[in-house]
């Protein structure tokens, strides 16, 4: 396999306006997401921007960025354009989609994503969940869940359906977060494919997949990485920087 990371990133987020450059401790929130990206040091990384002020900050820190069209739908179109920009030789057949408002993902969450596609060959897609640690997280409508075929005390599992409902019955609850590994042939073909019912049902766009009729395996992580969304998220975000600085001293 030859991955290549990519990272969409756009300044029109609906609840927190510019969130890609917003500052973190001295470092844009893009910036910080595409160095633990590069610490994964599983292929080249690079940012799918929809502003030229993301390519001027991710250029800027040394990075490569590409601009792709504003008013491209979604993350997995905006990486598809990166992708036909920065390889159109197809020399990269694996993609990871790497969410541009996660500033601390361990590296270690984007190469298990890689791993899932080369320990599987059966994997079209791949992606990681968490146990839930609050019961109540198993209601809230907010935090999508995964569905899993896995042996009891497995790290890994084939992915038989997401939703936002509540799931009961014993053991844990999978929680599901939006990093994503594609093969380079399920990333055309999911996003040539129209928005399916249970996708629109749902507003989840794996089920997309999933009705396609591909395959998506999940890898369990021990936490989930802090995704910033709102404006108390990033003040979160800055408290967590400021205490691995001092945590260094």
């Amino acid at each position: 396999m030859t991955p290549i990371v990519l990272i969409p990133a756009r300044m029109a987020a609906t609840r927190l306006p510019g969130k890609p450059l917003a500052d973190i401790e001295g470092a844009p929130m893009i910036v910080r997401v595409l160095r633990q990206a590069q610490a994964a040091g599983i292929g080249p990384v690079a940012v799918a921007a929809g502003d030229p002020e993301i390519v001027a900050a991710v250029e800027a820190a040394g990075g490569r960025a590409v601009l792709t069209d504003p008013d491209l739908p979604s993350g997995s179109d905006r990486i598809l354009r990166a992708l036909e920009v920065l390889d159109p030789q197809g020399r990269h057949d694996v993609v990871i989609n790497l969410q541009g408002d996660i500033p601390f993902v361990a590296p270690q969450v984007v190469a298990d994503c890689a791993d899932l596609l080369a320990r599987e060959p059966g994997c079209d897609i791949s992606t990681i969940v968490v146990a839930d640690s609050d019961i109540a997280e198993r209601s809230n409508p907010d935090i999508p869940k995964a569905v899993l075929a896995m042996a009891p005390g497995g790290r890994r599992g084939r992915a038989l359906y997401f939703t936002r409902s509540t799931l009961y019955g014993d053991g844990p609850v999978w929680l599901h977060h939006g990093v994503y590994g594609y093969r380079r042939e399920a990333l055309v073909r999911f996003t040539a494919a129209a928005p399916s019912p249970l996708e629109q049902r749902e507003r989840l766009e794996q089920l997309r997949a999933l009705e396609l009729g591909m395959t998506i395996w999940a890898a369990v992580i021990d936490a989930a990485p802090i995704s910033v969304d709102t404006p108390a998220d990033l003040e979160r975000a800055r408290a967590h920087a400021r205490a691995m600085t001092e945590g260094l001293r």
